[in-house]
């Protein structure tokens, strides 16, 4: 099985990135499980209910959040609704939607377990206490379970890849909007990568106009940050596993790779 995992989809041009070059990967067979992190898809904050539609429609298997999960306030009745899109579990108990979901596919199931970090953003339950709790919950363990890490440090992540290493198919962080190139196998069974970078655009800083962002270094004065649209890519992480949930390869994936 060869799920692809897309890295934080940012405004318009991360989603025309994303349907026009992830989704046909799908349409074309090369890949059998599409999951990508949608929480920035709208202007760079959060997610709306079209948006999610047309990323589902589109191909997309499951959709995981973020801190930016309720910026758009529509979603939280959806997210009520909709189960194929997760926000992080170790939100506090009670929050709008719920984070994990078994889909069944065409190759058979895939648990998406979706968390947030503690260090640099805001307070949420400790993530390795609640991802433990989940998998007791998975009755069978042995089909691909893949965990969105959500987090700001580095560490953090790393820390959650070797917490997992062994017991899930695979580990992606997100939210950096930066690519990492540390993609590996941990104890020859858990996928990994610090992050899976962003979809949006290129030419940019982490996904918003350039201008605004030098200003704000240079002066200190606020400024209104806005996704910038020229130059849209797809950053990924690509893993391939067994119908165990046994990982055998991954990469980091950008597309196009230059321009």
């Amino acid at each position: 099985m060869k799920i692809l995992f897309v890295g934080d989809i940012m405004g318009s041009a991360g989603r025309k990135a994303f349907l026009e070059t992830a989704c046909p990967m799908k349409e074309r067979g090369e890949i059998d499980v599409l999951l990508v992190n949608g929480e920035n898809s709208a202007s760079g904050k959060g997610i709306n209910k079209k948006f999610a539609e047309q990323f589902l429609k589109a191909g997309a298997d499951v959709i995981t959040l973020g801190d930016h999960a309720y910026d758009q306030r529509e979603i939280m009745g959806y997210l009520n609704e909709q189960r194929l899109m997760i926000r992080p579990a170790n939100f506090a108990p009670g929050c709008p939607g719920k984070g994990w979901v078994t889909v069944d596919t065409a190759h058979g199931p895939v648990t998406v377990i979706n968390l947030i970090g503690r260090v640099f953003l805001n307070p949420s339950d400790c993530p390795f206490r609640c991802v433990d709790k989940i998998l007791k919950q998975i009755p069978q363990q042995k089909h691909p379970i893949f965990v969105d890490m959500h987090a700001e440090a580095t560490s953090e992540k790393m820390a959650m890849g070797w917490h997992l290493a062994g017991r899930v198919t695979a580990v992606a962080g997100t939210h950096t909007h930066i690519q990492t190139s540390d993609a590996r196998i941990l104890k020859d069974h858990t996928a990994y990568i610090t992050d899976a970078g962003m979809t949006g655009s290129k030419d940019s800083i982490i996904g918003c106009e350039m201008d605004a962002i030098l200003k704000r270094f240079m002066t200190g004065l606020p400024a209104r940050f806005e996704p910038a649209e020229g130059n849209p890519s797809v950053e990924a992480f690509l893993v391939e596993c067994g119908r165990d949930g046994k990982a055998s390869s991954c990469q980091a994936l950008r597309m196009p790779e230059h321009g």
